[in-house]
């Protein structure tokens, strides 16, 4: 049997409902059992619940169950459309929702208009961990929220509990944006990586050897190069800080392109980028860094 909204006042944690028990969900899930937290938990595959059950959960038979047992109602489902399939028939009225469904910013910012229409306060969330690095502090995952100050802060201390947290502003829909905008980096690094370990493969490369040289040098030039990139935006000054101007770096290119052919390897994956560096040089930037090309993907508003 679940509790009613009322009855959490008189527990020392509030209860937390919480729809959708994949392996995020379920690792979401245990982090606050093990803080105490009473929670009430959905899936709409109901087997999922229960080994969850076994670990102090109650479980709804509905979502609407669910919503109505707690104030503070998560939910981390398939996408953006599971979320209004959920919740179609639930009674949202003085909740508060908290959407940790992966989805872009538009659909975050039109889930919290949905929300607010049915009387409830709307969380977005931007998950930035995988499921063994939820309740791991030292690990380093961490969630994107925003939507109303006044709404994350009630609830810091129990969106804490699963992974850090950082307020990303009011607009629903910044956590979403800057959740995407790192998994982007995230794919392109690893395009990398493929192109990478696919030249080196059938060479007399010990391929975990080289793995740790390839981890220390993608470190050692992001950890600076990332920021230098957001001073000159910021700045609007591209040519400060440069070490490697676009020129040289165009000119290199031709070399990463010819080895790929010689050792019998796609260049798919570096001609798109080594294209946009070549249209801002024959625009006249060759004493620039790469920050340009950003210019060429968005321009900036005036």
């Amino acid at each position: 049997m679940t509790q009613t909204p009322s009855e959490t006042d008189l527990t020392a944690k509030p209860r937390i409902a919480l729809l959708g028990l994949g392996a995020m969900g379920a690792a979401f899930a245990r982090t606050w059992l093990a803080a105490g937290y009473p929670l009430t938990v959905w899936n709409r595959t109901p087997s999922r619940a229960e080994p969850l059950a076994a670990e102090g959960a109650d479980v709804a038979a509905t979502a609407a169950e669910a919503v109505a047992s707690a104030r503070l109602v998560v939910t981390c489902l398939l996408d953006d459309a599971s979320v209004g399939e959920a919740l179609a028939g639930a009674d949202l009225t003085g909740r508060d929702l908290v959407d940790v469904t992966t989805g872009t910013p538009a659909q975050a910012r039109a889930r919290s208009e949905w929300a607010a229409g049915r009387g409830a306060r709307f969380l977005s969330g931007g998950i930035m961990a995988i499921p063994p690095m939820v309740g791991v502090p030292e690990a380093g995952g961490y969630v994107f929220y925003s939507g109303p100050s006044e709404v994350f802060e009630e609830h810091r201390a129990a969106l804490a509990v699963p992974a850090g947290t950082v307020y990303a502003g009011r607009d629903a829909g910044l956590a979403s944006l800057q959740d995407v905008a790192l998994l982007s980096a995230m794919n392109g690094m690893f395009a990398g990586v493929a192109h990478a370990f696919a030249l080196v493969r059938n060479e007399e490369v010990p391929l975990g050897e080289f793995a740790g040289h390839l981890s220390a040098w993608l470190v050692a030039m992001a950890s600076e190069g990332v920021r230098l990139t957001a001073r000159q935006l910021e700045s609007g000054d591209y040519t400060t800080g440069v070490v490697s101007n676009l020129a040289m770096q165009v000119e290199g290119n031709a070399t990463l392109l010819r080895t790929a052919e010689e050792q019998g390897v796609s260049t798919e994956l570096l001609t798109p980028y080594a294209d946009l560096m070549a249209r801002r040089l024959a625009d006249g930037h060759g004493d620039e860094d790469g920050a340009g090309v950003v210019d060429l993907l968005a321009a900036p508003r005036r």
